[in-house]
């Protein structure tokens, strides 16, 4: 993988960059995902919290997900953009939407969580790990 990620809106309004290894890159069923993805799996990378840097100024929503935890979704309030989102109570990682980025190679999903609300229709690999909800915690000194 490339040593930096480069990302942005689809206005180019907020641009980003990532600088650390990517922890893990997940395809999320839950219904909050589905609402952000037009009906389908979200897409995200998770990194350092500490590895993103953002110009621009993304808008945010605060909402309680389906496992239960208080997220921060970031997204850009002039095109709609799904950016970022981002634990409250454990902020050390911060996943970015797939979609977001420019090099969209970058993000081949490692695992697929939430599979118990996806639709009937939905196709879910096989051949990667599941998870019927949320999976535990990643450890921030992995």
């Amino acid at each position: 993988m490339q040593d930096e990620i480069r990302g942005r809106c689809l206005c180019g309004s907020i641009s980003f960059t990532l600088g650390s290894a990517l922890h893990a890159t997940r395809a999320c069923w839950c219904r909050d995902c589905q609402y952000l993805s037009s009906g389908n799996a979200s897409l995200s990378l998770l990194f350092d919290s500490t590895a993103l840097l953002v110009e621009g100024q993304p808008s945010t929503y605060i909402r309680k997900s389906d496992g239960g935890r208080e997220i921060r979704t970031e997204f850009c309030s002039t095109c709609g953009t799904p950016l970022f989102a981002r634990d409250l109570h454990d902020g050390a990682f911060v996943a970015v939407r797939l979609g977001s980025l420019d090099d969209r190679e970058t993000g081949e999903p490692f695992s697929t969580i939430w599979t118990k609300s996806a639709p009937g229709w939905a196709r879910i690999d096989v051949g990667r790990a599941r998870s019927a909800g949320q999976p535990p915690p990643l450890q921030s000194d992995q």
